[in-house]
């Protein structure tokens, strides 16, 4: 398999979280620096620098939740190319089978001249067919009659 949805939900979800944590690790940054309780230039030059470490705090954790997006809508992409390939190899096989059942039919029966009747070409392709793996991405590539 080339990605599990659910697992990658799960870090986009922690991205998202972690940026709360941040923000409200700013907020408290901003708060603590507010009721520092004395005065002066070196108490306002703290409270500035607080603040302005604040809105950095603030800008990681935007970048975490475009992160965290980021890594759902990957998600939801992963889940959609998985779902194509399962559809691709549910629909093969069942052609396949089809194909195999023709070709099982045909093998016992000859008609009233003697003469063995032969697969049509589509269903001797999808009898010959040699599958990728179950999930692999070469699924998206396959050509099969019906297909």
């Amino acid at each position: 398999m080339y990605g599990d949805a659910a697992v990658i939900r799960r870090r986009a979800s922690e991205l998202d979280e972690q940026a709360v944590d941040i923000r409200a690790l700013a907020d408290r940054l901003v708060a603590g620096a507010d009721s520092v309780g004395w005065s002066g230039r070196a108490a306002d030059d703290l409270r500035l620098r607080m603040r302005d470490r604040a809105a950095q705090l603030r800008d990681v954790a935007g970048q975490h939740q475009e992160a965290g997006q980021a890594l759902a809508k990957h998600a939801g992409a992963v889940g959609d190319v998985k779902d194509a390939i399962a559809g691709i190899e549910r629909r093969a096989h069942s052609l396949i089978a089809d194909a195999r059942n023709r070709q099982a039919e045909l093998a016992t029966f000859d008609d009233a001249a003697g003469v063995q009747r032969t697969l049509s070409p589509a269903d001797q392709q999808l009898v010959d067919f040699d599958p990728p793996p179950p999930g692999h991405k070469d699924w998206l590539s396959v050509s099969l009659p019906g297909l």
